[in-house]
């Protein structure tokens, strides 16, 4: 089967939006997945959906690894497949320096390590064991998970560059991956895949940031906000830089140098053009099954707040 995810929550106050998780199913979406920044946190739109609309598929893209404690994250997880047996992935990442330092204030050191300590850690806490334990990042005395999920949880790791998709493939049971095009999966998910133990397929879940209309004048001018605000962050700028997208180097210089309306102005709209998927709908749904094609086996889109029905764009987007 394949999968088709929504990012959620959705339009208006989270209690009111029990209609909308519901019309998601009639739609065709299998998934919803959840995100956790500056707005709500991960975990409770998930829970809401797992009653409401009990045929989805629950994920979190991302928690950050760095901005709970490893017992309180491993509980956390625990509980909420214990309210959808079966039926969710919990997916960490390490976040920015942006979000972990700046909005937290936690020390964004050794992210890698992090990243692959908590995966270890959840590895165990969610099989059950008393962990004592000294990982690189944190150590762990005595601690057992009471609220053990009845069936298998997913890890999956949220990954931009070889070292941490590799890690998605080896250690986790696939990867989350963001702000790239189409033709950058072909470059991405090989690296996960090939990093498979036993060669086993792994999960790719893309976010996609989709604007479903057909006014490419009002996407370019709010879309090289988005593109400005993310990829100006070291993480994302490296990850840039990595893939090999030189015709950003004009907007790093310009920001660099501190001239943000420069900034705006370099971003080319052919940028906007891989990066953002926008349009008429059937088109939008033309390119969202580009990225499957070329090894996302979970696309969850993400509707941008570009000025447009947001319920509406739901349903343009939704799988044909």
């Amino acid at each position: 089967m394949q999968r088709y995810g929504m990012t959620i929550p959705l339009s208006g106050p989270l209690h009111s939006q029990r209609e909308q998780f519901e019309e998601l199913v009639d739609l065709g979406y299998t998934d919803v997945w959840s995100a956790e920044a500056d707005g709500h946190d991960g975990f409770t739109p998930l829970a809401l959906a797992s009653v409401w609309t009990p045929s989805l598929r629950l994920g979190t893209a991302i928690i950050p690894a760095y901005t709970r404690g490893p017992a309180c994250f491993a509980q956390s997880v625990g509980s909420l497949a214990q309210a959808a047996p079966g039926r969710f992935a919990i997916g960490i990442g390490s976040s920015s320096n942006v979000i972990v330092e700046r909005w937290n204030g936690i020390d964004f050191d050794e992210p890698y390590k992090k990243v692959r300590d908590m995966v270890r850690f959840l590895r165990k806490a969610l099989d059950g064991e008393k962990i004592k334990e000294d990982f690189d990042t944190f150590s762990i005395n005595g601690f057992q998970l009471k609220a053990l999920p009845p069936e298998p949880v997913p890890i999956l790791v949220a990954a931009l560059r070889s070292g941490m998709l590799k890690l998605a493939g080896r250690e986790g049971d696939g990867a989350i991956i963001n702000w790239l095009s189409a033709e950058d999966v072909r470059t991405v998910a090989p690296i996960v895949q090939g990093a498979s133990p036993d060669g086993s397929p792994r999960e790719v879940v893309a976010r996609i940031f989709c604007a479903p209309i057909d006014d490419p004048d009002t996407v370019y001018g709010a879309a090289k906000f988005a593109i400005a605000a993310y990829l100006n962050v070291p993480v994302y700028r490296a990850f840039h830089e990595w893939l090999g997208r030189d015709e950003l180097q004009p907007m790093w210089d310009a920001w660099d140098g501190g001239d943000r309306k420069a900034a705006l102005e370099a971003i080319p709209n052919s940028v906007v053009d891989e990066l953002i998927v926008h349009g008429p709908p059937e088109r939008c749904r033309e390119h969202i099954q580009r990225y499957i094609d070329n090894g996302v086996t979970t696309p969850a889109l993400a509707p941008l707040p570009f000025g447009y029905d947001m319920r509406q764009a739901v349903r343009d987007l939704a799988p044909a």
